[in-house]
């Protein structure tokens, strides 16, 4: 994912000028970015878009936002997670592997991960979470796999599965089995790749 390509998905939102005005306001006042990072779903609407898919234009538009500034972009993204509501939070998360911040936001993937909102979780899920220690990570994986978040959303999720995580698959899978109930089919699917993998 790039700027250019959230940019090319946004040609078509109902207030371009906004946009513009927007981004080229917050490159030379950051401080400005609270106001338009708030407004962007009203100005430039709440859709889905075609491409890149999974993202909605509110988020697109934000992410823009966001990598629009010309600095301090841990520190914003930060104050404007904490601050969001719930599509903003998804937002900053989905922007954070345009940033330049290594790995300054990895707080906001366990913050996200730790909520019962499964859209949060999902957007945590994305290719920062490259930064997210491996423990942490099977915990979120296995964390979809209660909430029925869709394992799809995972970035990462066959090179970075390993023998813990089929570990922990089994041993949900036995309490579900137990229970009279099957575990979600991805799930099911990983672990009998994880499985086959092991005994080869």
């Amino acid at each position: 994912m790039t700027p250019d390509r959230l940019r090319a998905a946004l040609r078509g939102v109902p207030d371009p000028q906004w946009l513009d005005a927007a981004l080229r306001r917050v490159a030379t006042e950051p401080a400005a970015i609270p106001r338009y990072f708030a407004a962007a779903a009203r100005r430039c609407g709440r859709g889905p878009v075609p491409d890149p898919p999974g993202w909605t234009v509110d988020e697109a538009a934000r992410a823009l936002l966001l990598t629009a500034l010309p600095g301090g972009h841990a520190t914003v993204a930060e104050t404007l997670y904490r601050e969001g509501d719930a599509a903003e939070k998804r937002a900053v998360l989905r922007a954070l592997p345009l940033l330049p911040i290594g790995a300054e936001c990895v707080p906001l993937l366990h913050d996200a991960i730790r909520t019962n909102d499964t859209r949060l979780v999902a957007a945590a899920l994305g290719p920062y979470a490259r930064h997210l220690e491996q423990p942490a990570w099977r915990q979120a994986v296995l964390k979809c796999v209660f909430a029925g978040v869709p394992l799809a959303v995972v970035d990462g999720l066959p090179d970075r599965a390993d023998g813990e995580l089929a570990q922990m698959l089994a041993a949900y899978a036995a309490e579900r089995h137990a229970a009279g109930r099957a575990m979600p089919a991805d799930a099911t699917d990983l672990l009998d790749r994880l499985t086959t993998t092991t005994e080869a």
